[in-house]
């Protein structure tokens, strides 16, 4: 078994998952096999293995930093909120129950159990396994039958490092306050902590950090700065669905609704110069934007209703008509169409409700949710937008309950040849016939940079723009060159020599 290293935090969004990557990337460059492991997550974003396995997309990005394939026993417990109080249990990558929180935290003794084996199994392959906490390590009231912070540190016996937040202010008092609840075993097993997310002259924290350690008896290792890689944030209070349009060429506005799943299928677009991005919520109206985003979502019906009840749904129809690109992305897909039908109650009480009528498809959903990945190529003979996409490789994953037939008044997006790693044929998404309305179940369908770059230089040359060269970086290489910046700046802030001799110290205790 190889060493560990656990960072947890005094809050959700205090920067573990990025953390936990940059010293995922670290451990790489230094020559180990190393891999990430989060116990339990609960996020509505997630992504399929080549096994068509569910997993959490942090867990995936911080895999990209160890240079593996991600899979579904990096996060062995998936929790998807579903509403009332309820989440979807996926362990091991499938769907295990829909359970009440209270339900849920009466299972965590048999998870406990399923996690000491899962974990020993998984660190013998790796030199270093880097684990990350969820939320705040000092959920006093969920200290029983804790699985994801102390309580999976216990399991693994893993030497702990808690994350302060200084830019929501109040770190010092956060990370003390972190200290002071934790039981005196607890404590023992800490054995450092990392300011994240400075903004400002750091000599000017020297005093409180000399305090801090005297009051917490362990050391700072690090203060981190505020920075702008661009990595993968999962958390949906996140800053992106804040920042303020920057001018460009092309504005892109995604619908934010309360159900929205992998929001991460857009990141790409920040990284395009020549695109702005805009996520428009409940109180605002859309602009003039020249393409509009339906996201993945974990209740369509409801996320429909709610664009419906807000007036974006009008919204949304009139600028289609001005002639606007309209991309929906899974769920998003599903309410383009003219009808989803919900006969086996898979989402609530409602068994048939119109979909915004864009698109000529009906959607059913079945009891059994579809996981898989797959390869693909754009079809033939398609108009607007899509018409020079012809023969484009894409690639993607789908998750989603739903199985949608398309009528006369589509074509057909991609042709899908590979399915789980096997050679396969048949036809997936739609396309209305002007072409300015695209539905597809393709989570990571942007992510084919040719296949964007090409969509954006159409939007482009129907502004009358000139097209933009599309012999561009992979995104791939583009994240990869972040990683590798992620862990500079690490190298830089962190005693990354204090760490290594963490986890020899623990390893020789052990």
């Amino acid at each position: 078994m190889g060493k560990k290293i656990m960072l947890q935090g005094t809050a959700s969004n205090v920067g573990k998952s990025i953390l936990t990557a940059g010293l995922c990337r670290i451990f790489k460059q230094d020559g180990y096999s190393v891999a990430p492991f989060k116990s339990q997550n609960m996020a509505l974003n997630s992504f399929i293995t080549k096994e068509g396995l569910e997993m959490g997309r942090a867990q995936v990005f911080q895999a990209e930093a160890c240079g593996i394939e991600p899979i579904a026993d990096m996060n062995p417990v998936l929790l998807k909120p579903s509403g009332n109080h309820r989440c979807q249990v996926i362990v091991r990558g499938k769907v295990r129950d829909d359970i009440s929180s209270s339900e849920y935290h009466d299972y965590k003794p048999i998870l406990a159990k399923e996690l000491k084996t899962i974990f020993n199994q998984f660190s013998e392959n790796y030199d270093v396994v880097v684990m990350e906490g969820a939320g705040s390590t000092a959920e006093i009231n969920l200290r029983e039958h804790d699985i994801a912070n102390m309580g999976m540190a216990e399991i693994a016996d893993a030497p702990v490092i808690i994350v302060g937040d200084i830019d929501r202010g109040g770190v010092f008092a956060s990370l003390a306050g972190t200290m002071l609840l934790l039981s005196e075993e607890e404590r023992k097993r800490v054995k450092g902590v990392i300011i994240n997310k400075f903004r400002g002259r750091k000599e000017l924290l020297y005093d409180g950090i000399k305090m801090l350690e005297e009051i917490i008896k362990v050391p700072v290792l690090g203060v981190v700065p505020y920075s702008d890689i661009k990595i993968e944030d999962e958390d949906s209070v996140t800053t992106r669905f804040k920042t303020k349009m920057k001018k460009s060429d092309i504005h892109i506005e995604i619908i934010r609704t309360p159900h929205m799943s992998n929001f991460t299928d857009f990141n790409i677009f920040e990284t395009q110069e020549d695109v702005s991005i805009r996520y428009v919520d409940y109180v605002e109206t859309l602009s003039n934007p020249d393409m509009i985003i339906l996201p993945g979502s974990k209740s369509t019906i409801d996320d429909l209703k709610y664009i419906r009840e807000s007036g974006l749904e009008e919204q949304i129809k009139d600028l289609q008509k001005k002639g606007k690109l309209v991309f929906g992305i899974c769920g998003g897909y599903q309410m383009l169409g003219k009808k989803l039908k919900d006969p086996y109650h898979v989402e609530g009480e409602i068994e048939e409700i119109d979909g915004i009528g864009l698109l000529d498809i009906e959607t059913t959903f079945e009891k059994e949710k579809t996981t898989t990945q797959v390869n693909a190529t754009i079809c033939k003979n398609l108009n607007g937008y899509l018409a020079n996409l012809s023969g484009m490789k894409v690639k993607g994953y789908e998750i989603h309950m739903g199985i949608s037939d398309i009528g006369k008044e589509v074509y057909n997006l991609n042709e899908i040849n590979n399915k789980l790693g096997e050679d396969v044929s048949y036809l997936e998404g739609s396309v209305n016939k002007e072409g300015n309305v695209v539905g597809t179940y393709l989570h990571g369908i942007f992510d084919e940079i040719d296949f964007t770059r090409a969509l954006l230089n159409n939007i482009r040359e129907e502004k009358g723009l000139e097209r933009i060269d599309t012999k561009v970086t992979s995104f791939e290489a583009f994240k990869q060159n972040e990683y590798d910046k992620l862990a500079d700046l690490l190298r830089e802030h962190l005693d990354i020599e204090k760490i290594y001799k963490i986890m020899e110290e623990h390893e020789e205790e052990i």
